[in-house]
Parts: structure tokens; C-alpha cells; sequence
């Protein structure tokens, strides 16, 4: 079977990497978003709810049969050793599904959305370039509070969870500045696009 060219997305909460991905798709490329695959995985009806129920308790999944997010993320802020047992049922089960999705990918290249590709461990290995959707920490958390709507206190604590902005970007092969507009995000992918479905084809052609 011949290596699919996986290009590992990353960036600070309210960075914009759904953005990027999203146009990534549009483009063409296949996307693999680690964190739609842990919310299917915690929905109603999801493979990882019955460990879940096991780990915490009844407490922690809702009538309807789902994850109870907002009592997990308080309980795994709260207490280090629930969040690497959340980890401990979560990583191995995303890994996996991501794996046989790149496997599957139809599209030219995949883009790997990975929001703490940095912070993990073995996913540089898994991919061919980082890609850093970047940043001023002050825009990102305004957005990131925006969109979630979390409390600040939270927020920060996730924020504080992650790599510094310039650890992200040292580990950066291409970085995305996204302190501007959605159409000057636009162009930036566009570019990439092309450079990506250049560097997918020279890689399928040396393994010919």
C-alpha cells in the first residue's frame, strides 16, 4: 500500500484550525480531526461511554447516554490522575480510528488535525509536516472565549494545559498566521495547498 502524505495541523485553543481545515477540505484534502473523532467516540452510543461509566461512575454520563463533557472537563482539571485515566481510554481508541481514516483517505493529501500535536507524544512521527495555525495569545483567547463561551478561569487553565505560542511555532514546519482576516487565512492555505499536493505527488512517485 503506498504511505499517504499526512501534513499534522496544529495551534492553540482559538487559533483557527477549524478554519484551516475547513478550507484544507474544501481544497480537496482528506480531513482527520482527532477531536471529532473523541466527541463521536463520547456520544450517545460511542465506543469509549462504557469506560467512562467504569472510570467515574454513572455521575459522569448523561440520561441520553453521552459523556457528561462538563463534568468530565471539571473533574480532570481538578484531578491529574482522572485526566491521564481519560487519556489512558481515549488516546489509544483516537489513534486507532485516525489510523484506518488516513488509511481510507480519498483526497490528495490528509490534513491531521491534532490540537496538542506538540504536547504528545509519537505523533511527530506520524506525519510528514507540522503545520502551526498561529496567533497573538490576546486574539486567541478572545476568540477562544467567544466561541466557547467557558468561564475564564477555565480557559486559562487550558491555555496553561498547553505548549507555549513559541514552542508550538519552533516546532512548526509551516506556520499559518491567523491574526488577520478569514479570506487573508484563505490565501495562506491556498498556498499551502499547492505546495502540499506537490510534495503528496513527488512522495507517491519515489515510492513507485
Amino acid at each position: 500500500m503506498k504511505r499517504t502524505f499526512v501534513v499534522g495541523l496544529t495551534g492553540g485553543i482559538g487559533s483557527g484550525k477549524s478554519a484551516a481545515a475547513d478550507e484544507f477540505a474544501r481544497l480537496g484534502a482528506t480531513v482527520v480531526d482527532t477531536d471529532a473523532i473523541a466527541h463521536e467516540l463520547t456520544r450517545a452510543g460511542g465506543g469509549a461511554v462504557a469506560g467512562v461509566r467504569r472510570l467515574f461512575g454513572d455521575s459522569f454520563v448523561e440520561a441520553c447516554g453521552a459523556m457528561d463533557r462538563e463534568a468530565v472537563r471539571a473533574l480532570v482539571f481538578a484531578e491529574p490522575a482522572a485526566r491521564k485515566k481519560l487519556e489512558a481510554l481515549l488516546h489509544p481508541m483516537i489513534r486507532e480510528e485516525s489510523e484506518r481514516r488516513i488509511r481510507a483517505a480519498t483526497g490528495e493529501y490528509v490534513v491531521h488535525v491534532v490540537p496538542l500535536l506538540v504536547e504528545s507524544q509519537g505523533y511527530r512521527d506520524r506525519v510528514a509536516r507540522v503545520l502551526v495555525v498561529d496567533c497573538p495569545e490576546e486574539v486567541q483567547f478572545e476568540r477562544a472565549r467567544q466561541r466557547s463561551r467557558l468561564p475564564e478561569d477555565e480557559l486559562k487553565r487550558i491555555v496553561a494545559a498547553q505548549v507555549s505560542r513559541a514552542e508550538r511555532r519552533a516546532a512548526a514546519d509551516d506556520v499559518i498566521d491567523n491574526s488577520g482576516t478569514l479570506d487573508a487565512l484563505h490565501k495562506q492555505v491556498a498556498a499551502l495547498h499547492r505546495k502540499y499536493a506537490e510534495l503528496a505527488r513527488a512522495q507517491r512517485d519515489n515510492l513507485s
